[in-house]
């Protein structure tokens, strides 16, 4: 959705010019970014990409942009030129946000969609955008925020909260409790080619479309707490978002990269594990690791793990397959 229909076919059906590289490469996004390239090119307005090659924007800003009057220079091109700059296919770290707004001026806009539903919840245009959040329905679009543990075979599932583009329902006593993401709207699909079973598992029988993300209303807005498969971590009791642990622990001075999961723990059930990536020439230890995240995280988010690698693998979106990084470190 993020690549080929919001940045690929949206643009080209009202008739603007796209701009497509040959490969990924951070000086060369710069100059097009700064209006610094070719003649004959046309000058950016609109920048859309993966949180990964906002980080990698960033390295390279921190590396080759360091003095005043470049970093200035930097952010007034950008404030002046650009309009609008978003960020999908993954979640965005809440520090890649805030750096991306010092370097540039622009708070990148977050939205959430996916292949069978097109685009549902968006921060705003033109208003206050909420970092981590998705924002709100968009028009014609219907969501509704259902307990993990609602019945298939009947409507009788329960119901957190509820809304559109307008307004949204919370069941009282039920603010702030999470559950899966449901969607109805003229954009979601109509099946599952020639697979009847997957389509009927993907609905409830009152025709809502199952996400498979766990999700939070809250403040006026909806946050992804990410899958409900991989991303969330159920811990001694406890139900752990790996995506709030990743956004915590990509504030850590030496960490560069970072993906967090639940790896099987007879005792706990599961145990919050992250898998990290650190910048050049830094080391860190698990007790170094604990020390720091107990004055920026709850005790029961801390990870009790810690495996150091070179990269982390991600494909072509920016996105970790985090049931390979459980076969991989925990298959026996």
């Amino acid at each position: 959705m993020h690549g080929i229909v919001n940045k690929l076919l949206c643009p080209l059906w009202v008739g603007a010019t796209c701009i497509m590289l040959p490969e990924f490469n951070p000086e060369k996004v710069w100059e097009y970014l700064l209006s610094t390239a070719p003649p004959g090119i046309p000058r950016v307005n609109v920048f859309m990409a993966v949180p990964t090659i906002y980080v990698k924007l960033i390295e390279y800003c921190d590396k080759h942009f360091t003095t005043s009057y470049v970093q200035d220079f930097v952010r007034a091109v950008c404030q002046e030129k650009i309009r609008l700059m978003v960020s999908g296919s993954a979640a965005l770290p809440d520090i890649v946000l805030q750096r991306w707004k010092e370097i540039t001026g622009h708070t990148l806009l977050e939205r959430y969609g996916m292949t069978e539903i097109g685009m549902a919840l968006s921060n705003p245009l033109n208003g206050t955008r909420i970092p981590g959040s998705v924002g709100n329905p968009l028009p014609g679009v219907k969501v509704c925020i259902a307990m993990e543990n609602y019945k298939t075979n009947g409507s009788s599932y329960t119901m957190i909260c509820q809304g559109n583009s307008k307004e949204t329902k919370v069941t009282i006593g039920m603010e702030g409790k999470d559950g899966e993401l449901m969607v109805k709207g003229p954009s979601v699909f109509q099946e599952y080619w020639n697979k009847p079973k997957e389509t009927k598992e993907a609905f409830t029988p009152d025709g809502w479309f199952k996400t498979g993300d766990t999700a939070v209303y809250k403040d006026g807005v909806y946050w992804i707490l990410g899958r409900t498969s991989v991303d969330i971590i159920k811990s001694g009791g406890y139900k752990i978002s790996a995506l709030d642990v990743e956004r915590h622990l990509l504030a850590h001075p030496v960490i560069a990269d970072v993906a967090v999961i639940g790896a099987p723990d007879v005792t706990w059930g599961q145990k919050v594990t992250a898998i990290v990536q650190l910048y050049e020439g830094k080391s860190l230890s698990l007790k170094e690791l604990k020390e720091w995240a107990r004055e920026h995280m709850a005790p029961y988010t801390i990870p009790a793990e810690l495996i150091l690698v070179e990269n982390i693998p991600r494909n072509q979106l920016g996105k970790v397959n985090k049931k390979d990084l459980l076969k991989y470190f925990f298959s026996k």
